[in-house]
Protein backbone atom coordinates (compact mmCIF):
# COMPACT_ATOMS: atom_id res chain seq x y z
CA UNK A 1 0.00 0.00 0.00
CA UNK A 2 1.22 3.55 -1.02
CA UNK A 3 1.48 6.10 1.42
CA UNK A 4 -1.17 8.18 -0.08
CA UNK A 5 -3.28 4.84 -0.21
CA UNK A 6 -2.41 4.68 3.92
CA UNK A 7 -2.97 8.40 4.63
CA UNK A 8 -6.73 7.45 2.98
CA UNK A 9 -7.47 4.50 4.49
CA UNK A 10 -5.97 6.03 8.34
CA UNK A 11 -8.79 9.45 7.27
CA UNK A 12 -11.85 7.01 7.07
CA UNK A 13 -10.81 5.34 10.47
CA UNK A 14 -10.23 8.62 12.13
CA UNK A 15 -13.67 9.96 10.62
CA UNK A 16 -15.39 6.74 11.62
CA UNK A 17 -13.76 6.88 15.50
CA UNK A 18 -14.01 10.83 16.00
CA UNK A 19 -10.83 11.65 15.75
CA UNK A 20 -10.51 15.36 15.26
CA UNK A 21 -6.62 15.80 15.67
CA UNK A 22 -5.75 12.76 13.37
CA UNK A 23 -8.71 13.68 10.98
CA UNK A 24 -7.15 17.16 10.66
CA UNK A 25 -3.75 16.69 10.80
CA UNK A 26 -4.04 13.54 8.03
CA UNK A 27 -6.20 15.87 5.74
CA UNK A 28 -3.31 18.52 5.67
CA UNK A 29 -0.88 15.83 4.86
CA UNK A 30 -3.02 14.75 2.06
CA UNK A 31 -3.43 18.21 0.95
CA UNK A 32 0.02 19.07 0.59
CA UNK A 33 0.85 15.91 -1.03
CA UNK A 34 -2.10 16.98 -3.35
CA UNK A 35 -0.42 20.49 -4.08
CA UNK A 36 3.10 18.55 -4.65
CA UNK A 37 0.97 16.31 -7.37
CA UNK A 38 0.09 19.09 -8.90
CA UNK A 39 2.81 21.18 -9.05
CA UNK A 40 4.85 18.29 -10.52
CA UNK A 41 2.37 17.77 -12.62
CA UNK A 42 1.74 13.62 -12.21
CA UNK A 43 1.58 10.98 -9.34
CA UNK A 44 3.95 11.65 -6.44
CA UNK A 45 6.18 8.59 -5.40
CA UNK A 46 6.38 7.40 -1.94
CA UNK A 47 9.69 8.86 -1.37
CA UNK A 48 8.23 11.97 -3.11
CA UNK A 49 5.43 11.91 -0.67
CA UNK A 50 7.64 11.35 2.35
CA UNK A 51 9.31 14.19 1.27
CA UNK A 52 6.44 16.45 1.31
CA UNK A 53 5.48 15.19 4.98
CA UNK A 54 9.14 15.74 6.12
CA UNK A 55 8.27 19.70 5.05
CA UNK A 56 4.90 19.57 6.71
CA UNK A 57 6.69 18.10 10.44
CA UNK A 58 9.31 20.76 9.94
CA UNK A 59 6.62 23.53 9.46
CA UNK A 60 4.70 22.51 12.63
CA UNK A 61 8.36 22.47 14.95
CA UNK A 62 9.03 25.59 13.54
CA UNK A 63 5.46 26.97 14.23
CA UNK A 64 5.55 25.02 18.06
CA UNK A 65 8.49 27.10 18.48
CA UNK A 66 7.01 30.13 17.32
CA UNK A 67 4.04 29.77 19.81
CA UNK A 68 6.19 28.46 22.77
CA UNK A 69 8.07 31.78 22.68
CA UNK A 70 4.49 34.03 21.98
CA UNK A 71 3.32 32.08 24.83
CA UNK A 72 0.60 30.44 23.07
CA UNK A 73 0.98 26.72 24.99
CA UNK A 74 -2.76 26.28 23.51
CA UNK A 75 -2.03 26.36 20.01
CA UNK A 76 1.84 24.73 20.37
CA UNK A 77 -0.21 21.92 22.05
CA UNK A 78 -2.38 21.48 19.01
CA UNK A 79 0.87 21.33 16.81
CA UNK A 80 2.73 18.95 19.01
CA UNK A 81 -0.20 16.74 18.56
CA UNK A 82 -0.50 16.87 15.00
CA UNK A 83 3.13 16.53 14.54
CA UNK A 84 2.84 13.14 16.35
CA UNK A 85 0.04 12.05 13.82
CA UNK A 86 2.65 13.34 10.86
CA UNK A 87 5.54 11.43 12.78
CA UNK A 88 4.01 8.14 12.35
CA UNK A 89 4.53 8.41 8.53
CA UNK A 90 7.94 8.85 8.51
CA UNK A 91 10.98 6.45 8.87
CA UNK A 92 12.01 6.73 12.42
CA UNK A 93 14.32 8.89 13.28
CA UNK A 94 17.96 8.34 14.36
CA UNK A 95 19.02 9.90 18.27
CA UNK A 96 22.31 12.26 18.69
CA UNK A 97 24.21 8.62 19.83
CA UNK A 98 23.71 6.97 16.20
CA UNK A 99 24.34 10.49 14.66
CA UNK A 100 27.32 10.60 16.22
CA UNK A 101 28.57 7.14 15.16
CA UNK A 102 27.73 8.36 11.50
CA UNK A 103 29.54 11.41 11.84
CA UNK A 104 32.56 10.01 13.18
CA UNK A 105 32.54 7.46 10.51
CA UNK A 106 32.65 10.44 7.93
CA UNK A 107 35.02 11.91 9.19
CA UNK A 108 37.05 9.43 8.76
CA UNK A 109 36.48 8.70 5.77
CA UNK A 110 36.88 12.42 3.69
CA UNK A 111 39.80 12.40 5.89
CA UNK A 112 38.17 15.58 8.10
CA UNK A 113 40.29 17.86 10.58
CA UNK A 114 39.18 20.87 11.07
CA UNK A 115 35.73 23.41 11.31
CA UNK A 116 36.77 23.89 7.91
CA UNK A 117 35.87 20.45 6.38
CA UNK A 118 32.64 20.79 8.08
CA UNK A 119 30.89 20.78 3.73
CA UNK A 120 33.05 17.93 2.88
CA UNK A 121 31.83 15.63 5.47
CA UNK A 122 27.68 16.74 5.68
CA UNK A 123 27.95 16.18 1.61
CA UNK A 124 28.64 12.40 2.66
CA UNK A 125 26.84 12.70 5.95
CA UNK A 126 23.37 13.64 4.55
CA UNK A 127 23.92 11.08 2.08
CA UNK A 128 23.56 8.44 4.19
CA UNK A 129 21.11 9.91 7.10
CA UNK A 130 18.60 11.32 4.26
CA UNK A 131 15.28 11.48 5.96
CA UNK A 132 16.19 9.83 9.39
CA UNK A 133 17.86 12.29 10.66
CA UNK A 134 17.35 16.99 11.12
CA UNK A 135 20.05 18.81 9.21
CA UNK A 136 20.06 21.12 12.03
CA UNK A 137 21.15 18.59 14.38
CA UNK A 138 23.22 16.62 12.00
CA UNK A 139 25.67 20.43 11.52
CA UNK A 140 26.29 20.94 15.18
CA UNK A 141 27.20 17.31 16.32
CA UNK A 142 29.45 17.85 13.37
CA UNK A 143 31.01 20.96 14.12
CA UNK A 144 31.09 19.63 18.10
CA UNK A 145 33.20 16.78 16.53
CA UNK A 146 35.71 18.99 14.27
CA UNK A 147 35.85 21.41 17.06
CA UNK A 148 37.56 19.32 19.38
Amino acid sequence: MSLKEQLQSDLKEAMKSGDAVRKSAIRMAISAIKNAEIDKGGPLTDEEAQDVLRREVKKRRESIEQMDQAGRADLAEQERLELDVLEQYLPRQLDRDEIEAEARSAIEEVGAESPRDIGKVMRVLMARLKGRADGKLVSQIVRELLSQ
